[in-house]
């Protein structure tokens, strides 16, 4: 659900979705007022179509902590990961410094993986619990610095 603060970004786009589902501005408003159960059910309709458009143009996504750091190419009917993990402790995988000191100083103390699996889900809500599990997005010049860089 968007929250009171990210509505007025889509403010527009509320109204179109609005007068599609045949509601226009008094008629908003009224059932604002009077059916405000309704209201929120059509807000969170509108926040998961949002939603869905966000997660489509999402490509890359990573997860970092401190022994480890994998990066995921989301492709139409699969993921990509490549994946670095620390053998040791006094290595720190959770920053790009930590990640660049680690390839150049350290690369004995490092294991690379790369794997690829199909989704088991609809791709959007695969995205969406992988970030609701700590992924954040990324870049795709990230994905292929570590592509060239390991493999």
């Amino acid at each position: 659900m968007l929250t009171d603060d990210e509505l007025p970004l889509f403010e527009e786009d509320l109204k179109q979705f609005l007068i599609v589902h045949g509601v226009h501005g008094d008629e908003w408003a009224k059932m604002n007022e009077e059916h405000p159960d309704e209201a929120r059910n059509l807000v969170g309709l509108f926040s998961d179509t949002v939603l869905q458009k966000v997660y489509e143009k999402i490509k890359f996504i990573e997860h970092r902590s401190k022994p480890s750091c994998m990066v995921f190419q989301l492709k139409p009917d699969a993921i990509e990961m490549i994946s670095i993990n620390a053998k040791s402790e006094s290595v720190d995988l959770s920053t790009p410094e930590g990640i660049h000191e680690a390839l150049v100083h350290d690369a004995s103390e490092l294991t690379f993986f790369r794997n690829t699996k199909a989704y088991t889900k609809e791709r959007e809500l695969e995205i969406h619990e992988m970030l609701n599990q700590g992924c954040v997005n990324s870049s795709e010049a990230f994905w292929m610095q570590l592509e060239k860089a390991l493999f």
